[in-house]
């Protein structure tokens, strides 16, 4: 009688299915993933509110004199992007504060995220008894995506709902709501982009959570201002695919970094 044990080899999607469905439930009763997604869907209702309030007040410089006026939004989708032919309002506000401040909120996630996996010895114990650390950098790639398109979608119904309080138009002129769509779906492909240079910037750093955040933010702001011509409110299919395409070539790049540096570097 054959009293050898047998192990089953894993295959790569068991193992990598194995992380997701662990590293999903963390995220899931993470306070942090519901105050960020909150923030996101607060932040452009009060912002577009308190916007409209101030279209048209006066603020004069003691110094020289000079009077500004405070210019509101034009529309509703101004939290989104431009409408094309439409000046930016509100006095350029909405050209750094709008959705795609939610690249930079992802990255003070999946910093916190991987941090806390180091700090508390959870990557070291893992590592030692069943994960692969390719699987630990794939399935913090993928948590971080979906994380990112949460708050995407959760800013995008925040400035639906702040454009309907303070009563914008949300005429779309020459885009149809086919455009509006594919800006979105390429933002959140676009996570692609910057998730892995955020993981590759934490696994590096490791427990150093100050040191992740104040890299991933740096590092992000390096493609943070190309966001916005690359998936403009028009956005088409052409931009989805593109999207698509960088998200693969970053994901496959700096996630085998990514494995080559938790690999080549301790674990604490």
């Amino acid at each position: 009688m054959d009293n050898t044990v047998k192990f089953e080899k894993r295959t790569l999607a068991q193992r990598v299915k194995s992380m997701l469905k662990v590293d999903f439930r963390r995220m899931f009763k993470s306070k942090l993933f519901y105050i960020l997604i909150a923030c996101a869907l607060v932040m452009p209702i009060l912002m577009t509110v308190m916007m409209t309030m101030l279209d048209g007040s006066v603020s004069v410089d003691p110094q020289t004199g000079e009077e500004t006026i405070m210019q509101g939004p034009e529309n509703a989708w101004q939290n989104i992007g431009t409408l094309p032919g439409e000046p930016l309002g509100g006095d350029e506000i909405f050209m750094m504060c709008n959705i795609n401040m939610m690249f930079m909120a992802v990255a003070v996630f999946i910093c916190l995220f991987i941090s806390d996996d180091f700090r508390s010895g959870y990557a070291k114990n893992l590592f030692t008894v069943r994960a692969k650390k390719g699987d630990y950098v794939i399935s913090k790639t993928i948590v971080g995506v979906i994380c990112g398109a949460f708050m995407l979608i959760a800013y995008f119904i925040g400035s639906m709902v702040g454009g309907a309080v303070a009563g914008l138009s949300f005429e779309l002129g020459d885009i149809s709501t086919f455009n509006i769509v594919m800006c979105i779906l390429s933002k959140i492909l676009l996570m692609f982009v910057f998730v892995p240079i955020f993981v590759l910037i934490s696994v590096a750093a490791k427990q150093r959570a100050w040191l992740s955040i104040c890299g991933s933010l740096g590092g992000g702001m390096l493609l943070f201002m190309m966001v916005s011509m690359i998936t403009p409110l028009g956005s088409t299919l052409l931009n989805a695919v593109l999207c698509a395409a960088g998200g693969v070539l970053f994901a496959f790049g700096l996630g085998a970094i990514s494995n080559m540096v938790l690999k080549k570097t301790g674990l604490v």
